[in-house]
């Protein structure tokens, strides 16, 4: 491991979790940029933690809202469960243990500044997850996520930020230095009183997503949000 021990120890302070496998650790923390740079066959990235990890999050948090909310169909649940594991989430529930400072990037991600990228720091916790949960089990990985992100749920949910998708994309754009989306209509649709808006979002002039709505301002909400699930931010 070599001059790699000292961080590694010092993450799994602030995880509050000490590997019995380091290499997993590691693993999960090799973005793809890291491997190609390398280029070595022997060299794994996290892609198949994060594929683990995502699963074993989809578990955890689903099992946690069906205790937590009893009254609210399923419908209400997939909307929220939707909000807690977005790369949103879960980019800024890492950044109290300061997660993109461990990252194994290429020197020109680094300075793409990808230790700040929504992206890849939402893929690594869940690559994290993924380590977590085959070096400790599945109570160890559910602890993890309940004082990482559960913890927050009822902040997360009362937060207008988090629901409100144009803002997010908003947030994205100006980091990437891609300025502001445009919302255009597309289309309406029925008579006056049951008016149907369609409403195209445009970054840097490339189209990235299209919504519906009763009212221009939820068609264009709707739309940031298909923007950011195409840009795995949702």
């Amino acid at each position: 491991m070599g001059n790699r021990t000292r961080p590694l120890e010092e993450l799994q302070i602030k995880l509050q979790y000490k590997f019995s496998d380091t290499d997993l650790l590691v693993q999960a923390l090799k973005h793809r940029s890291y491997v190609y740079a390398a280029d070595e066959n022997s060299i794994t990235s996290n892609e198949r933690l994060e594929f683990l990890g995502d699963a074993v999050l989809d578990l955890i948090v689903t099992e946690y809202l069906f205790q937590k909310f009893p009254k609210k169909h399923e419908g209400e649940l997939t909307q929220i469960k939707s909000l807690l594991v977005s790369k949103v989430v879960l980019a800024e529930r890492s950044n109290d243990f300061g997660l993109g400072e461990f990252l194994l990037l290429s020197k020109e991600e680094t300075q793409a500044g990808g230790r700040q990228r929504t992206s890849i720091i939402g893929d690594a916790f869940e690559a994290l997850l993924g380590a977590i949960y085959l070096d400790g089990g599945l109570d160890v990985a559910r602890n993890f996520v309940e004082r990482i992100v559960l913890a927050y749920c009822d902040d997360i949910l009362s937060n207008n930020t988090y629901l409100n998708f144009k803002s997010v994309l908003l947030e994205h754009t100006q980091s990437e230095g891609q300025g502001h989306p445009r919302y255009l209509v597309s289309a309406e649709e029925g008579p006056d009183h049951r008016k149907m808006f369609s409403v195209e979002v445009l970054i840097s002039g490339t189209p990235y997503g299209v919504g519906q709505g009763r009212s221009k301002k939820e068609a264009q909400q709707m739309a940031a949000k298909d923007a950011l699930e195409k840009l795995d931010l949702h």
